[in-house]
C-alpha cells in the first residue's frame, strides 16, 4: 500500500479541487479542455483524465467537497491507469497528507486466500516527511485490517500472540504471556472462564515499551478471536462475522505500531486477554458467579456478554501501575451500533477535556469518534442478588451505557477511554472495501500526538 508513494516531482498531473473551486478552475481552461468536459458529462464531482492533443493523458481531474478529507482521494490508486502522477494543485500539509494516506489505503486488498488485481497508479509526492507520516498510518491500517479479516481458523489466540510478538521485535519491546491454568493461578479467573471450553487456550498477552520514566500510555484491546455466543448461542446469522471479535485487539495493535514507529515519548503497554468463546462440557454458563482479578464477584446474566468479562481483568492489571492514560478499544456491543450506526464509533470516558479534544482530533483526521455518557444512574441495573453485579442487562435499553459502566468498576481511578467499535465496513466506500476496518485509532493517535510529543 504505501509503496505506491514515491518521493519525486515528476508525473501526469492531478488537479484536485473542492466543488467551489471548480466553476472557476473550469473557465481558466484551453477550450479543448472545456469542450471535452462538457461532451463527456462531467458534472464536476468525482474524478476524470483530461486528453492531451495527440490523445495520449494530459492530466488527472478529481473533484471533491473536501481536500482535507482522509478519504476523499481513496479510489484514485485503484481507479487511475498505471502510472506515476502529481499533484499540481496547491495543497495545505494536512490536505497532502490526507491525499496520500488515502491513495494508501485505497489499494488495500486482502490477498491471503486468493489473488486479486493489485492497484497500480503511484502518487509521487514532494515531501518525504509526508510521505514517510502517511506510510506510517497506512502500515497501522493495514495490520489492523489484516488481523480482522483473518479468519478464525488462522487468527485464534495463539495466532493473535504471533502478531504482538513479531511487533515487538520490530520495536526492541519486550512479551510475556500468561496461558491456560496460568489464568488461574496469576489471578486472571475470568480470561480463563471465557476461554476455558476452547481447544486454544485464552492467554492475556502483554508487551511493554518505551522509557520507564516517560507517562505511561496503557492499551487494551479485547481479543475474542471467535463468538459463537458461548451457551447462550448466537443465531447463524449473528454469528457469521464473529471472526472480527478480535477487532478491538487489532485496533490496540495498530494503535501500538503507530505510537511505536512515531517514536512517542511515553512508556507504552499493551493487554491482549485473548480467547475464543466456544461450546463445551466445561463452558461457563448464565446464573455463574465468577470471580474477577480485582475481587468482585459477578454473575453470569448471559454468556454473550463476555467480551467485558476478559476486559474487566486486564483493565483491572492496567490500572494497577496507575498509568497516565489507559485505553480499550472493543467490538463490545450492537447497541452501540444501533445508538450510532456501524460507522461511527462510540467511546466513553472519565475526563470530560479529553472528550471534547479526541473528538477534535478525529475531524482533523477524517476519523469521526462520538463521546456517550457513563450515566450513573444506569449502575442499578448492574444489581445481582447473588453477587457484587451482573455482566449484562435484560432489554434493549442504554446497552453500550451498562456494558461501559461494567467496565469503569475495574479501572479504579485511572484516566480512562473505552472505544465501542464495529470494526467492519458493510458496503465499499472510498479508500474502505468490505471487511476489516480501523476506526477511532487515528483518532486517538492524533490526540496522542497533539498531548505527548
Amino acid at each position: 500500500m504505501s509503496d505506491l508513494l514515491t518521493h519525486s516531482q515528476e508525473g501526469t498531473p492531478l488537479y484536485l479541487l473542492e466543488k467551489n473551486q471548480y466553476s472557476n478552475w473550469f473557465e481558466s481552461q484551453s477550450e479543448p479542455i472545456k469542450n471535452w468536459l462538457i461532451n463527456t458529462g462531467f458534472s464536476g464531482n468525482g474524478h476524470t483524465t483530461l486528453p492531451s492533443q495527440d490523445g495520449g493523458l494530459e492530466g488527472v481531474l478529481c473533484v471533491v467537497e473536501s481536500t482535507e478529507d482522509f478519504f476523499a482521494f481513496g479510489h484514485l490508486s485503484s481507479a487511475l491507469p498505471a502510472g506515476t502522477y502529481h499533484p499540481e494543485t496547491t495543497l495545505s500539509d494536512n490536505a497532502l497528507l490526507a491525499l496520500a494516506f488515502g491513495w494508501g489505503v485505497g489499494a488495500y486488498r486482502f490477498t491471503k486466500y486468493t489473488e486479486k488485481p493489485s492497484a497500480t497508479a503511484i502518487l509521487a509526492l514532494d515531501s518525504p516527511a509526508i510521505i514517510d507520516e502517511a506510510s506510517r498510518l497506512i502500515e497501522a491500517t493495514r495490520r489492523v485490517r489484516d488481523l480482522v479479516n483473518t479468519p478464525a481458523s488462522d487468527m485464534m489466540p495463539q495466532n493473535l500472540s504471533t502478531a504482538v510478538h513479531e511487533m515487538a521485535q520490530e520495536f526492541g519491546a519486550s512479551t510475556r504471556e500468561v496461558v491456560g491454568a496460568e489464568l488461574l493461578e496469576q489471578n486472571y479467573p475470568m480470561i480463563h472462564a471465557v476461554g476455558r471450553a476452547s481447544e486454544h487456550d485464552p492467554r492475556l498477552i502483554d508487551m511493554t515499551w518505551g522509557n520507564p520514566e516517560h507517562p505511561k500510555v496503557t492499551l487494551v484491546g479485547k481479543g475474542i478471536c471467535f463468538d459463537s455466543g458461548g451457551l447462550n448461542l448466537k443465531p447463524g446469522d449473528s454469528m457469521r462475522l464473529m471472526k472480527k471479535d478480535m477487532g478491538g485487539a487489532a485496533h490496540s495493535v495498530g494503535l501500538a505500531y503507530l505510537i511505536m514507529a512515531n517514536q512517542l515519548p511515553v512508556r507504552l503497554r499493551l493487554l491482549i486477554p485473548a480467547a475464543e468463546n466456544a461450546v463445551s462440557g466445561n463452558a461457563f454458563r448464565p446464573g455463574d458467579v465468577i470471580p474477577t482479578r480485582k475481587g468482585l464477584t459477578v454473575e453470569i446474566d448471559n454468556t454473550d456478554a463476555e467480551g467485558r468479562l476478559v476486559l474487566c481483568d486486564a483493565l483491572n492489571e492496567g490500572a494497577s501501575e496507575k498509568p497516565d492514560l489507559m485505553i480499550d478499544f472493543a467490538t463490545l456491543t450492537g447497541a452501540c451500533r444501533v445508538a450510532l450506526g456501524t460507522d461511527l464509533p462510540g467511546f466513553f470516558t472519565n475526563q470530560k477535556q479529553l472528550a471534547s479534544d479526541l473528538m477534535q482530533a478525529g475531524e482533523k483526521v477524517s476519523d469521526p469518534v462520538w463521546n456517550l455518557p457513563l450515566f450513573r444512574m444506569y449502575k442499578e441495573a448492574l444489581h445481582s442478588e447473588v453477587a457484587d453485579m451482573v455482566n449484562s442487562v435484560p432489554g434493549p435499553f442504554g446497552g453500550a451505557i451498562t456494558a461501559a459502566l461494567y467496565l469503569e468498576a475495574f479501572v479504579e481511578e485511572t484516566p480512562w477511554v473505552h472505544f465501542d467499535v464495529m470494526a467492519w465496513n458493510r458496503r465499499p466506500l472510498r479508500g474502505r472495501p468490505v471487511g476489516g476496518e480501523a476506526m477511532g485509532m487515528r483518532a486517538m493517535f492524533e490526540y496522542l500526538r497533539q498531548r505527548y510529543q
